[in-house]
């Protein structure tokens, strides 16, 4: 049934009055007399609700058994072990933290204490003392199974292309700390520092691992045995996987490239173009480049070096490519 229009709409005219009632003194005031009673309780709250996960991820991986057995071959066995430091400072990372005196601030946190499986967490001396004391090969064995977990999802993702990347980074450290010296260092110039090299998945973005290295250390310093390391452990379990690398121009020398080379490895590198003067002046006269796309053109070349740079007569033979914006018309 449809209605009518006098039946929805409605007039008003009068306004409605408003009434303001007062309270009385006994609606208002209140007398109390007994104290109430306070009572303390351990609520167990926590500030880091998220590693909950972490508890779950560390459980799938066997994490604290597998680092358990880095330190097995240890006789003496302490309150905290080596593995209980190791995930300690794993835990610490994840929360955000860098100094060893910032443990203070999550001591008592029920959470953190269960996924490290303690009642109570070492003091920071214990903890300083138990990294002073650790040995070359437990070291050896921690990067071990930091690097086996990075190819165990390697082979998981099952991926056909894997790029691997190596560069250094200057780590600033405050005082005279141990293996540290000055170098180059761009953000603090005359601190002194670490300058490890890091070799890092592109694809993923983990560290499969580091070379450790004073702060005044050139960046292709030890860089020919540590990339042969790292592509061996590569090959051995990924065994139908292209390889592939990036490198900036002071990893291009007689001990590195040949490397690639050897292990079936492809690579661009930057060329160090203020040594090979002779180079440079080739590219810059090619007139014909080969197309890629809108943006980008290439040539390649045989090219070795002669009388001022009979270093690089090595290079016989080698290809030379380099990715070049065509010339508008």
């Amino acid at each position: 049934m449809k209605s009518s229009k006098a039946q929805i709409q409605a007039k008003f005219h009068k306004i409605p009055a408003i009434r303001f009632e007062k309270s009385s003194k006994a609606q208002i005031q209140a007398k109390f007399h007994k104290i109430p009673a306070i009572r303390f309780e351990d609520q167990k709250l926590t500030s880091f609700s998220g590693l909950l996960i972490f508890q779950l991820l560390f459980i799938r991986m066997n994490l604290k058994q597998r680092l358990k057995k880095c330190f097995s071959h240890l006789k003496v066995s302490p309150i905290f072990g080596r593995h209980l430091v190791v995930l300690l400072l794993i835990v610490h990372l994840l929360l955000g933290f860098r100094r060893l005196r910032e443990v203070d601030y999550y001591r008592d946190d029920p959470l953190v204490l269960r996924l490290l499986g303690l009642r109570k967490l070492p003091d920071v001396s214990t903890i300083s003392r138990a990294l002073s004391q650790m040995e070359s090969e437990g070291v050896e064995k921690y990067r071990e199974l930091s690097r086996g977990l990075v190819i165990e999802g390697l082979i998981r993702e099952r991926l056909p292309r894997l790029t691997v990347d190596f560069d250094g980074s200057v780590l600033t450290t405050k005082g005279h700390a141990q293996g540290t010296a000055v170098g180059f260092n761009k953000a603090r110039k005359g601190a002194r520092s670490y300058y490890p090299l890091f070799c890092t998945v592109a694809q993923t973005g983990q560290f499969l691992d580091l070379l450790h290295r004073p702060g005044n250390v050139h960046d292709s310093n030890g860089a020919d045995e540590f990339m042969m390391r790292c592509f061996e452990n590569l090959r051995d379990k990924l065994k139908g996987a292209t390889f592939e690398s990036r490198m900036d121009s002071a990893f291009f020398s007689k001990k590195v490239l040949p490397i690639f080379d050897y292990n079936h490895v492809k690579f661009t590198a930057s060329v160090p173009f203020e040594r090979l003067t002779e180079l440079k002046g080739k590219i810059e006269q090619r007139k014909r480049w080969r197309r890629i796309d809108n943006e980008w053109s290439y040539f390649e070349t045989n090219w070795q070096g002669r009388g001022t740079v009979p270093q690089w007569s090595w290079l016989t033979g080698s290809h030379f490519r380099r990715c070049k914006k065509p010339f508008s018309p």
